[in-house]
């Protein structure tokens, strides 16, 4: 008579924002002990280093216009590898349900019976705010905070209005390529061209770089700075702050 595998566990486990001193215990702990990961493509190679030499890899990585498997084939890899008995450790950078569409792969799963353990990171906004130095609140200047994609379809038919300006702190994901529209949409909605930006990229990594102008002013910075991604823009008063001091902070504590 044959048995069955047991049904493997897929834990989607979010990385932060690069750096691996900022993995969680438990994310350290999985990746470790990892028989099977499969990875998104801005995963750092540290990162990767800390599984063990007999750990399977599997690459679903993930670019502008190009990507190397579309979602409904990773949720249906995930689920297959469950299925045929092996525990999936699913590395997301940041935080797996913070644009990571870890919601999509888990209810992928729970459609096919395959059990799901989330394991939060912190996220590209946290990361790249904390390693900058730029508080996404402050009592003197921001008591809301609003996550947005700037890559998406139907951008400019989204309504923006209201979540930057006085007291609002914006922060917009993968929004590097759609630089020029999204200054042109917030200031169509009302934002003024003076407000401060900060551009982040590559956050809490060694090669990071932080950008700072003025919002008429970032299309221009993106190409003239040549910004690749990853990048978060972070609008508000708070990126006008003087925080060099807490950004060294930031970073040795990171290194």
């Amino acid at each position: 008579m044959t048995h069955s595998p047991a049904i493997g566990t897929v834990h989607l486990v979010g990385a932060g924002p690069g750096d691996p001193d900022l993995l969680t215990l438990r994310a350290a702990r999985l990746i470790m002990h990892a028989k099977l990961i499969v990875h998104d493509g801005l995963i750092e190679p540290a990162v990767l280093e800390l599984a063990g030499p007999g750990a399977r890899m599997i690459s679903v990585a993930k670019r502008r216009a190009h990507h190397t498997m579309p979602q409904e084939d990773i949720n249906a890899l995930l689920v297959r590898e469950a299925l045929a008995g092996n525990d999936v450790v699913r590395l997301k950078g940041g935080d797996p349900f913070v644009f990571g569409r870890g919601g999509e792969e888990a209810e992928a799963c729970h459609a096919a019976g395959v059990p799901v353990k989330i394991v939060p990171g912190i996220s590209a906004a946290m990361g790249a705010a904390a390693s900058a130095g730029i508080p996404l609140t402050h009592r003197e200047d921001a008591s809301i905070v609003t996550f947005v994609a700037g890559q998406c379809k139907g951008l400019t038919e989204q309504d923006w209005a209201g979540l930057a300006g006085k007291g609002r702190t914006l922060v917009i994901y993968m929004g590097v390529k759609t630089a020029p529209q999204i200054a042109e949409k917030l200031m169509a909605d009302g934002l003024a061209p003076d407000v401060p930006v900060a551009v982040v990229e590559n956050a809490a990594r060694s090669d990071m770089r932080v950008l700072r102008t003025a919002l008429a002013g970032l299309p221009d910075l993106v190409i003239r700075a040549k910004v690749k991604s990853p990048a978060l823009i972070i609008i508000g008063d708070v990126t006008a702050r003087e925080n060099a001091a807490l950004a060294r902070v930031a970073l040795e504590a990171m290194s």
